[in-house]
């Protein structure tokens, strides 16, 4: 019975668990399961099973280790929300190596710009020769342009990235396609220089919150730690704990917990930058 009322409130679990990981989303029209998430790397499908799949082991492995339902609640639901968090990580890390490899690749089309290449052929060779991020962003250019035209190639690759710092690069490598002459060398110099120092100050900005992030997630993590440790056991803790008075306690430093971790989260992230050129 134990077992079987475990398994019913692991279920209990996992529905919750996906209410707290599509908490932050707004579809605007029903979006099936084979779909990307929005501002996130991956298909809905995969997305949901792994939430609730992890929410499910969480709340299993704590429950088989303590025995008592809210000590497992708490932790069943933080790792519940891990999921979106790695595959936003995920997300960041992929533009991120983008927009690093801007200043390369924009050097490697005024190298060759200035040797007598074309724009167009000078961007389809950085998808065969640049940095290896930019590689994969504009691998299907050269098929495109040719197809399509530049202008609407550079486009296509603008909204495959959905990124702030390359709608702006993108958006001058049109204006530069469509000015041509020996304007194009300057403009790109001088977008080199202006992406180098962009990626400078956001890089002083990560390094900053990084702090107040790490000391935000140690804080929420290790009281909860020692709980399970101390109520892993029999004793005075687990019996404690199994009380009206116990529960309530866990249930008041649960609640507490979440909405320091909001909070902490809240004055350290970075507000989005708004994407001027591109898509929403």
């Amino acid at each position: 019975m134990n077992a079987l009322a475990a398994f019913a409130t692991a279920i209990a679990v996992g529905c919750v668990a996906w209410i707290v990981a599509s908490k932050n989303r707004r579809p605007r029209r029903r979006r099936h399961f084979r779909e990307p998430v929005p501002g996130l790397d991956v298909r809905g499908g995969r997305f949901w099973v792994t939430t609730v799949g992890v929410g499910l082991v969480t709340y299993l492995v704590v429950h088989g280790l303590t025995g008592l339902v809210p000590v497992s609640l708490v932790p069943a639901l933080v790792v519940a929300t891990l999921p979106k968090a790695y595959f936003s990580r995920k997300r960041s890390g992929r533009l991120a190596a983008v927009q690093e490899a801007w200043p390369d690749g924009l050097r490697d089309l005024l190298a060759s710009v200035r040797s007598g290449s074309s724009l167009p052929n000078a961007i389809e060779n950085l998808a065969l020769f640049g940095p290896v991020p930019l590689r994969d962003a504009f691998h299907g250019f050269g098929v495109y342009s040719r197809s399509l035209g530049v202008v609407p190639a550079l486009e296509m690759v603008r909204e495959d990235l959905s990124d702030p710092t390359s709608d702006r690069v993108i958006e001058v490598l049109i204006l530069a396609h469509e000015r041509g002459g020996a304007v194009v060398p300057e403009i790109l110099d001088d977008l080199a220089t202006a992406t180098t120092r962009d990626l400078w100050t956001m890089e002083q900005i990560r390094t900053e919150v990084l702090e107040q992030k790490i000391n935000s997630r140690v804080v929420f993590v290790l009281p909860w730690l020692v709980l399970v440790a101390i109520t892993a056991r029999n004793g005075a803790f687990r019996e404690f704990y199994s009380t009206s008075t116990g529960i309530f306690v866990v249930v008041v430093g649960g609640v507490l917990s979440l909405i320091g971790v909001l909070v902490a989260s809240k004055m350290s992230a970075q507000p989005p930058e708004p994407r001027v050129f591109g898509g929403s």
